[in-house]
């Protein structure tokens, strides 16, 4: 019995720490990937599905909804995480540096970067579908 219990929080533990690592690297492919040639057609994808799931979800369940999110904050409730803020970028703040901003700012940032790397993501994607054309 306490062995399932010990299981059960190190599963919990380890799915904390891969939403860390899994989310924040998605969330810095987002804002970066546009820069790398090989990357550039899977960047255009994430960050696609990532406003596609703030707006479109987001109908449902809130406007920037992001199911990576969700699903982190149900591990962290279960570890007895409280207050857990609406912003995924707020709690990483608040964890990796002991920042706790404005919520109007991170909002506004988060959106202000995300679509300025959408805007370089659909720019440098139509630059190299126009130097194709062009060969």
């Amino acid at each position: 019995m306490v062995l399932s219990i010990v299981f059960a929080d190190f599963q919990l533990y380890l799915a904390d720490w891969f939403f860390l690592f899994f989310h924040s690297g998605l969330i810095l492919f987002n804002l970066i990937g546009w820069i790398w040639r090989k990357t550039r057609k899977a960047h255009l994808i994430t960050i696609s599905l990532t406003l596609l799931s703030w707006g479109f979800l987001g109908i449902w369940y809130g406007w920037g909804y992001c199911p990576l999110t969700d699903w982190h904050w149900q591990v962290l409730e279960k570890l007895g995480t409280p207050n857990l803020p609406n912003s995924y970028i707020s709690y990483l703040l608040d964890r990796i540096f002991g920042w706790k901003p404005d919520q109007k700012w991170v909002d506004g940032g988060t959106l202000g970067l995300t679509l300025l790397a959408f805007g370089m993501s659909i720019w440098v994607n139509w630059k190299k579908a126009r130097s194709d054309d062009r060969q």
